[in-house]
């Protein structure tokens, strides 16, 4: 059945793709090698064919049905060596080296680069030598066609080849609430709602690669909307609706969990956090509340911090006192929070 299905594939001219952390095993690598532009990024894997049969016969013949289909799809040599010296209990998964060195990757523009080299191949060596052992007239031109024609000759593709097309294009987007993706911003602009800043990141065909919208009705003016190049660093904002465009090569976003001070819940004007400081200087890089709140999230030890603004001076705490009124201070807590995808939305 895996050659039946393998020889369909070849028919079609089909592209085979094993995605990061896929596995194609056994007679999957069938599918994988018969199709007409290929790709791995997770595992191939090889051996033996395995039967409970003590049939030697059909043995022998499954080998023949085996190395008739793969000869058909141009599978090389040492891959097919690979495959009989592996026992039927046992995977040869190939390397990266290995995929390099069998050609194992194949691209469409490679085919044709290798018809080209073919034909000019032959063509030499069908070509009438002169007396002087060269090939061709005596002003050096020839009516045959040459590499460069032969090359012209082929189809150029133009557009993304179907591998490249589910590698590189977004198929789905990963939403979070609650997450902001900070940074790495393209632009910023005003739109009525998340979906519309979603399509503003969509329509930049692929130079945008994630998004945050800010939910907070209380802003009126200036930008809602910020789009990615990528998807930046996180940051925990409750008014944040966030997404993440994922392209057919990656996985689903797993879940995680980080240390957040939220600006929107956990930030506390006119509030010092006297003592627990998690050293006897004030942050050195941290000039601004931004700056050290971030500097906060970021340190591992740090469970909050205050800011001083007429110094600006920035105070990581390892631990939390009895809290006081400070004139012109901003404190912050940290918590845990895990996040994961709202939803993931197919774009078909």
């Amino acid at each position: 059945m895996g050659l039946l299905i393998a020889d369909d594939i070849h028919l079609r001219k089909l592209a085979t793709y094993i995605p990061k952390e896929s596995k194609c095993y056994s007679a999957c690598s069938f599918a994988f090698l018969a199709g007409n532009e290929r790709k791995v990024d997770g595992e191939l894997g090889v051996h033996q064919i395995s039967s409970d049969s003590p049939d030697l016969v059909g043995a022998q013949l499954a080998i023949s049905d085996i190395i008739e289909v793969l000869n058909r799809f141009d599978t090389p040599i040492d891959v097919m060596q690979v495959m009989f010296k592996t026992p039927p209990d046992d995977m040869h998964i190939f390397s990266q080296d290995e995929i390099e060195r069998y050609g194992l990757n194949r691209t469409v523009s490679q085919q044709s680069d290798e018809l080209a080299a073919s034909r000019q191949k032959t063509l030499t060596a069908t070509q009438p030598a002169d007396a002087s052992g060269s090939s061709g007239n005596q002003k050096g031109t020839s009516d045959q066609p040459t590499a460069a024609s032969l090359q012209a000759g082929l189809p150029q593709d133009t557009a993304l080849s179907p591998i490249e097309e589910f590698t590189k294009r977004p198929n789905r987007v990963a939403i979070y609430t609650g997450l902001d993706l900070f940074g790495d911003d393209i632009s910023s602009i005003r739109v009525d709602d998340a979906a519309s800043c979603a399509k503003s990141c969509l329509v930049m065909d692929g130079q945008c690669k994630a998004f945050t919208f800010n939910t907070n009705p209380r802003l009126r003016k200036g930008p809602n909307c910020f789009l990615k190049s990528s998807a930046g660093r996180a940051d925990g904002n409750s008014v944040a609706f966030s997404g993440r465009f994922l392209s057919g090569a990656e996985a689903d976003p797993p879940a995680f969990t980080m240390g957040v001070i939220d600006p929107q819940t956990a930030l506390f004007d006119n509030v010092d956090l006297p003592g627990g400081d998690l050293s006897r200087r004030p942050h050195q890089s941290a000039k601004t509340p931004l700056a050290c709140r971030l500097a906060c999230v970021d340190e591992a030890l740090c469970i909050a911090f205050t800011y001083i603004k007429a110094k600006r001076e920035c105070w990581l705490k390892g631990a939390i006192g009895t809290p006081l009124f400070g004139k012109n201070m901003i404190s912050g807590l940290k918590k845990l929070e895990t996040f994961s995808p709202a939803r993931i939305i197919s774009l078909d």
